[in-house]
């Protein structure tokens, strides 16, 4: 048997499994069928170190079977071949520096241009690096500007809600997956971290979260002490804002943490003719001893030699601070925090305990650091620097992942018609005088104390001495997109004359002519009846995220927007930053309107890259319909994902009803109304794969599910939709794929036409399923993370070939398909064999394809290829399935 497939590895543990009897009148293409056809349906496990197989030698049904379909089965189970013993992960410890020659705190820009999440700090020191928050779009940031998370050794959290930490699952789950063993990182957090940990272990393992630490209230006043070594002392001081206050019924951002860095003192300079000639010390051991504060005897007289008596003064270490008030209560408790008394001193103050603070960095929303109350708390310090790193207006002129935003505008020139001008790079602040050009960038406001607004990877310098103070020179130069398109038109001159030619498909008058000659040898010529004068604003398909694993320079993770305009919309997938790429496309206002109007959110599995951004999503869209009359927001997802987001409801409002997506599929529609249970039939009773589709050990109320169908039914009708149904698919346990169907229409003569129909897979080996659901589909949207020649690694992480997707489209007669979930090592543009594309395309980030434009899809591609044909297949550092493997 194995002789029969080549192409297939002997050290793969695979799984055959043989299509159901409904697909058997649609022959699938010879490259999804590895074996002639043959008398069994199920062949289990084999590699080099096992050669015993199992044969089944009939369907359930007693058929025999005509196809089949490969995958890794113990991947599908969720018990992977490279599964290692549980342990706790390792944590870097390394031999500090205590006479650092370098250190600085910086600010990480993540969020400044899209007001999406928090920004983060590191403090950094020779040997340890700190990180103060750690938003959604951290990881994105670091790999872009070349921050090696390896390398951070604590993470501190100066609130517990998604704006603050919901980029931490995703650094958690990378970390573990460094190196053979992986690595772990100190977590610290005010007392409302424990409802984050208990959240997380649904999807992350717990030997990823063991040192996550809290703290909370003290019972005296003095700041808690975290961390204290030679280094650096590093405190926590909480606020907690009066229970009457208005907004104190609140749960997110209760506890809020103004952290106290303070570096240990400069000894003064040694004076070696003092210690040699006066005091009797011969050069050698003593006097580093001296030095590092130790008394010694005297090697010509008998006294003691103490370090007073030939070093110079000492100097005070400096002293950061980092404040976060997320609302004026809070910023009210500030003056009630007696710890903070010492602190509130001149340079040149010689009270005993007086500390004087170099610099403050200010993570408050602008709303609340402009305030009377908190302007008058900032005046208490005496020629501190202040740092105002809360969202400023300024930072949205440009982009802060310029390597995005770069491509974006190229392919804005290039086809405007499927990639918009994005949210970023607006005209109306990039040329307007609210951006402050001055190298000061100083506020200037009569009520505010000397400071400065942060600036993406500014820096203030804490050591050496001889430097200490305000370093732009790391803040990236802006850009803007004419002069990206300046540089393209450099580059690649032709790109011109290409962007005028996709032009052409959009021009009525050539259209008919251009159009027929195009397509005049290829298959799916004739258009759709449900395409027939569509409206623009029927809907239009948003890919916001277009990558798989983890966040790169070019591509986010797994997103989709499904734009019904005036009706409302849908949500497929939402891993980490899908916020941030919702503001990008739209743009800071409109952007907010997008998660305002969303009726359902739908997850096609629990992996992290596709739903990491998710609590992020539902906070905001619960805090933007505060006081409105609105339903909540159905979240459709595999039955884990209900106690992550249970769990996560202790932190923040998150306004949802969950329904799991076996209670969506085809028979679970038909079958819950009259009490039954029905499963999708690749994991009925009996089959192969049932184990796979494992129940979960949560609890689910019949009642409660029937109603939420109920709901959703109305959902769909309301915008304009027959059907959602989920169907499962192979890939890990619990993973789904999506049909949403549009309801039937009058066309222009008045005929009943059905509407549209499109399919998404989720993540996926070709299964029979997604043949099944795809039949004459409208547009397929299938995940392809791997080139054709990477057929083993598609195998052994249960993912699709460029070609094994395409081929799971065309066996369905669907009319368009769009490729997507690109491994990260194909930093701009997958490899691509376009001689069996004639009916594909391939997916870009913030890329929107309106259904009015399916007709022209495929015909972009070449020019894609045009524009990106210096680029090169690139592996990123760190593996591709790096966040799967950690499960």
């Amino acid at each position: 048997m194995i002789n029969s497939m080549p192409y297939l590895p002997k050290n793969l543990r695979l799984l055959l499994l043989l299509s159901s009897s409904s697909i058997k009148s649609c022959p699938l293409p010879l490259s999804l069928r590895p074996l002639s056809p043959r008398s069994f349906s199920l062949s289990t496990v084999f590699s080099s170190s096992s050669s015993s197989m199992e044969k089944h030698e009939a369907n359930h049904d007693g058929s025999k079977p005509s196809n089949s379909f490969v995958f890794n089965k113990r991947r599908a189970e969720g018990i992977d071949i490279t599964d290692k013993k549980k342990r706790n992960l390792e944590r870097k410890s390394q031999k500090l520096n205590p006479t650092n020659t370098i250190a600085y705190a910086q600010i990480l820009g993540t969020g400044m241009d899209t007001q999406d999440t928090s920004s983060s700090v590191l403090l950094f020191f020779d040997k340890q690096r700190f990180i103060f928050n750690a938003g959604e779009g951290l990881q994105r940031f670091c790999t872009e500007h070349k921050i090696k998370l390896s390398k951070i050794d604590h993470v501190f959290l100066s609130r517990v809600c998604s704006e603050t930490a919901g980029g931490l699952p995703g650094l958690l789950l990378t970390l573990a997956g460094i190196g053979e063993e992986g690595l772990s990182v100190n977590v610290w957090g005010p007392s409302d971290l424990n409802y984050l940990v208990d959240a997380m272990k649904s999807f992350i393992p717990r030997a990823a979260m063991v040192h996550t630490r809290t703290f909370g209230p003290s019972s005296t006043p003095d700041p808690i002490v975290l961390v204290n070594d030679e280094v650096v002392k590093i405190s926590a001081i909480i606020l907690k804002p009066c229970q009457s206050e208005e907004d104190s019924g609140s749960k997110s951002g209760e506890l809020s943490v103004v952290y106290v860095c303070e570096l240990p003192e400069i000894l003064g300079k040694f004076d070696l003719e003092k210690a040699k000639k006066i005091f009797g010390v011969k050069p050698g051991p003593k006097y580093s001893k001296l030095q590092s504060g130790q008394s010694v005897k005297s090697d010509e007289r008998d006294i003691t030699v103490y370090p007073s008596d030939v070093m110079g003064p000492s100097l005070p270490g400096p002293i950061v601070l980092l404040v976060d008030c997320p609302t004026e209560s809070h910023a009210a408790e500030l003056f009630s925090v007696s710890s903070l008394e010492s602190y509130y001193s001149c340079p040149d103050d010689q009270t005993e305990g007086a500390k004087f603070v170099n610099c403050i960095i200010h993570l408050s929303p602008s709303s609340v650091t402009s305030s009377p109350t908190y302007q008058s708390w900032m005046k208490k310090f005496h020629s501190t620097q202040h740092i105002l790193a809360g969202h400023q207006r300024k930072n949205m002129a440009f982009p802060v992942l310029k390597a995005s935003s770069r491509i974006a505008a190229k392919l804005n020139y290039l086809c405007p018609q499927f990639f918009p001008a994005p949210g970023f790079w607006p005209s109306q602040l990039a040329d307007n005088s609210i951006i402050d050009p001055t190298p000061s960038n100083k506020c200037t406001s009569s009520n505010l104390a000397e400071s400065i607004s942060a600036e993406n990877l500014l820096k203030f310098n804490l050591r050496p001495l001889a430097i200490r103070g305000m370093d732009r020179s790391f803040i990236p130069a802006p850009s803007t997109s004419s002069e990206v398109v300046d540089e393209l038109l450099s580059e690649i001159p032709e790109i011109k004359d290409k962007s005028e030619e996709i032009k052409q498909f959009w021009n009525k008058q050539h259209n008919k002519t251009i159009i027929e000659k195009l397509w005049l040898t290829e298959s799916n010529t004739v258009l759709p009846s449900c395409l027939e004068n569509i409206r623009r604003d029927d809907m239009e398909i948003v890919l916001l995220g277009t990558g798989s694993s983890q966040p790169s320079k070019y591509r986010n993770v797994s997103a989709i927007y499904i734009d019904l305009f005036s009706r409302g919309s849908i949500l497929l997938d939402c891993g980490e930053g899908t916020l941030g790429q919702l503001k990008r496309r739209y743009g800071l206002d409109s952007a907010d309107e997008a998660v305002k109007k969303l009726r359902c959110i739908w997850i096609s599995h629990i992996h992290a890259d596709h739903h990491a951004g998710l609590a992020r999503i539902l906070a905001l869209r619960s805090k933007l319909l505060k006081g409105v009359t609105h339903e909540p927001v159905i979240v459709v997802g595999p039955r884990p994902l209900k106690r992550f987001l249970d769990a996560y409801q202790s932190l923040e409002d998150l306004d949802m009803e969950f329904l799991d997506c076996r209670s969506t599929t085809s028979s679970s529609w038909a079958s819950l109304e009259s009490g039954g249970d029905a499963e999708g039939s690749l994991f009925r009773a009996g089959s192969p794969m049932q184990s796979v589709f494992k129940r979960s050990d949560i609890p689910m109320d019949n009642s409660s599910v029937l109603l939420c169908l109920k709901n959703l039914k109305k959902v769909l009708s309301e915008i304009g939709l027959d059907d959602l149904i989920s169907f499962p698919v192979v890939h890990c346990p619990q993973a789904f794929g999506i049909v949403i169907k549009a309801a039937e229409r009058v066309n222009s003569v008045g005929e009943q036409i059905p509407g549209w129909k499109m399919v998404y897979s989720g993540d996926t080996r070709p299964c029979p399923e997604i043949v099944e659901a795809s039949r004459d589909a409208t547009v397929l949207i299938h995940e392809a993370t791997f080139e054709d020649a990477l057929i083993e690694e598609a195998l052994a992480k249960n993912h699709s070939t460029t070609k094994e997707a395409i081929d799971m489209g065309s066996s369905a007669g669907v009319y368009r398909i769009v490729l997507t979930h690109f491994s990260q090592r194909y930093p701009k543009i997958p490899v691509i064999d376009e001689s069996h594309m004639h009916n594909t395309c391939i997916a870009f980030d913030l890329m929107s394809i309106n259904m009015a434009d399916l007709q022209v899809l495929p015909k972009v591609l070449p020019y894609f290829k045009t524009l990106f044909r210096d680029e090169m297949v690139e592996d990123e550092d760190a593996d591709d399935d790096l966040k799967e493997e950690a499960f």
